[in-house]
Formats: structure tokens, C-alpha cells, sequence
């Protein structure tokens, strides 16, 4: 659309920066703003709601690597019930008569229990040999109150228990030396067990245990020989 020179009033073609007549530079009048205007009885739009932003739930935690130890000790205690339970069944009997004879006599009496069906005795003076024990004693060891003899028509359990001044480690590399690859091993702070299944009706069970405040800190060391008898 043409456009006149606001200097002279010549007409200007539109798109054209100077006059021809007067060669005035051209002003091009800016368009006017837009300006809603309401129209009677028209409804304006409602307003839009604001979107919606939902979170994005967040990275599921990293186990840490105490967790992957705790289930691995588990996968390792379930994997070796299996073989350390004709062991522990013994070690549970001692236990339990071992307990018996400290509340009924002292720490150092003695304790027999005589049924139809066998005798379990207890006490402070009993002296064992390797082949009651069905594993070597350890070297220098000294043998302390709380072995047990259990004759039953099923089986038998004799449990020396000895004291040491060496550590629990050096007592723990003994036996798994001469257990050899066969042995179960379970080890922690302060205490480990060893155990050793022999065929189908004979297991030894070591227990080594090392408290500063029992046993005036030196090294307790439990045998625990299972057998049982043929059916």
C-alpha cells in the first residue's frame, strides 16, 4: 500500500525509504496494538488448569556391602548344617549336662546320670585320648572341667575340653590342618568351629572360643566326637 512523504505529501510506493520528490527519509506508522474487546453476553473461557508435574520415583538404594556379608554367612550356616548337625546335636548334650552338674555340685564336681537306655556322666578329673576324641589334642593344651562321657544304645558323645595360652587363630590353623579340605569351617571375632563328618556315623566337632574375660584369656578348646552305632 503507498504511503505519502510526510515532508512534501508526494506519494511513495510502498517499501520505499526515501522520497523521490524531496528525498525525506519514509516512516513507516507502527501498527497499533491489539486490545481484547468483550462483546456482550459472550462467555469468556474458562482458565486452564496448571499442568500437573509428577515426580519421578527415585533409584532404588544400592545394597551395601555389609548386607551382601550377612547373606553370604547365612547361604555358608544353611550350607553347613548339613554336616555339622550330628556334631552339634553332641555339643548341645554337653552342654546341657555340663549345666546340670555346675548347678548340682559346683564347678568342679562330677555328675552321672544313669536311664535303661545308657549313661551320661560329667566330670572334672576325666581324662581323654585322641582316639576317644576321634582328633589329636592340641599340642601343650591342659584339660579343664566340663568333659562328658554319653554311652547311649544308639551312639556315644565324649567331649574333652582343654585350655591353651596360644591363640585362637594358631589352635584354628592346627585343626584345619588336620582335618584337611573335608572340614567345615565357621569363623568369627572370637570364636570358630571345625568340623569334620567321617563316613556315615562318626563326626568331630572343635569349637574354639577366645574371651578375654573368661578363663583368664586364654584359649578354650571343646572336642565333641559323635558316633553312632549300627542299626
Amino acid at each position: 500500500m503507498a504511503v505519502h512523504c510526510v515532508k512534501c505529501g508526494a506519494e511513495v510506493p510502498a517499501g520505499a525509504q526515501f522520497c523521490a520528490a524531496c528525498g525525506a527519509s519514509i516512516v513507516v506508522p507502527a501498527a497499533p496494538a491489539f486490545t481484547p474487546v468483550s462483546v456482550p453476553g459472550q462467555t469468556a473461557p474458562p482458565p486452564q488448569p496448571a499442568p500437573t508435574y509428577i515426580a519421578a520415583p527415585p533409584p532404588p538404594a544400592k545394597s551395601g556391602s555389609s548386607a551382601v556379608k550377612i547373606v553370604l554367612i547365612i547361604v555358608a550356616i544353611v550350607v553347613g548344617l548339613g554336616v555339622l548337625a550330628a556334631g552339634a546335636a553332641g555339643f548341645m548334650v554337653w552342654r546341657v549336662a555340663h549345666s546340670i552338674r555346675a548347678a548340682a555340685n559346683g564347678a568342679n564336681g562330677s555328675f552321672s546320670i544313669n536311664t535303661p537306655g545308657g549313661t551320661i556322666s560329667t566330670s572334672g578329673n576325666q581324662t581323654f585320648t585322641a582316639t576317644d576324641l576321634g582328633a589329636d589334642i592340641y599340642p601343650g593344651a591342659q584339660s579343664t572341667t566340663g568333659g562328658m562321657r554319653m554311652d547311649m544304645p544308639g551312639g556315644s558323645v565324649v567331649t574333652g575340653v582343654f585350655l591353651t595360652s596360644d591363640s585362637k587363630e594358631a589352635v584354628v590353623n592346627f585343626y584345619k590342618g588336620k582335618f584337611g579340605s573335608d572340614a567345615s569351617v565357621f569363623d568369627s571375632a572370637d570364636s570358630a568351629i571345625i568340623s569334620l563328618k567321617k563316613g556315615d556315623k562318626e563326626t568331630v566337632m572343635v569349637t574354639v572360643s577366645s574371651r578375654q574375660n573368661e578363663d583368664a584369656g586364654k584359649t578354650k578348646i571343646a572336642i565333641v566326637h559323635t558316633t553312632t552305632k549300627s542299626s
